[in-house]
């Protein structure tokens, strides 16, 4: 774990407009602090610059960990996970507003669903207290 600079974590935090970059779930009704999370983790080489940073909430980050991808549970094959840094979230993701559950529009958008557990049975119970 390396130190964020305050300066550097509201950077991350604001450009986030306070809510995870993966999930979306707002940081003002998390039961645990959002977190700055590493998108490429520093084993990996990645730097604690703005640019390899993005704000997550607490069970996305513990779900990607330092992973970088994982399998397409459609196609089997290998992805890298979705980057806020270099793509955007609605190009890979969009909400199915009945069931509340992110539908990964990409290899990317379903490796990312998958690997963070977006429609676990809390994720989506988040969701429905958000409404």
């Amino acid at each position: 774990m390396s130190y964020i600079p305050a300066a550097l974590r509201r950077l991350v935090e604001e450009r986030a407009n306070y809510q995870c970059e993966y999930c979306l779930h707002p940081a003002s009704v998390a039961f645990f602090p959002h977190e700055v999370d590493h998108v490429i983790a520093q084993k990996h080489g990645g730097k604690t610059e703005a640019d390899n940073l993005a704000f997550a909430c607490w069970r996305c980050n513990r779900n990607k960990g330092t992973d970088l991808g994982s399998f397409d549970p459609q196609t089997g094959e290998f992805s890298f996970l979705f980057n806020p840094r270099t793509q955007q979230w609605a190009e890979h993701f969009k909400l199915e507003e009945k069931t509340l559950t992110l539908i990964g529009l990409t290899i990317q958008g379903r490796t990312t669903v998958n690997l963070l557990k977006l429609n676990s049975d809390v994720r989506i119970a988040e969701r429905q207290r958000l409404l």
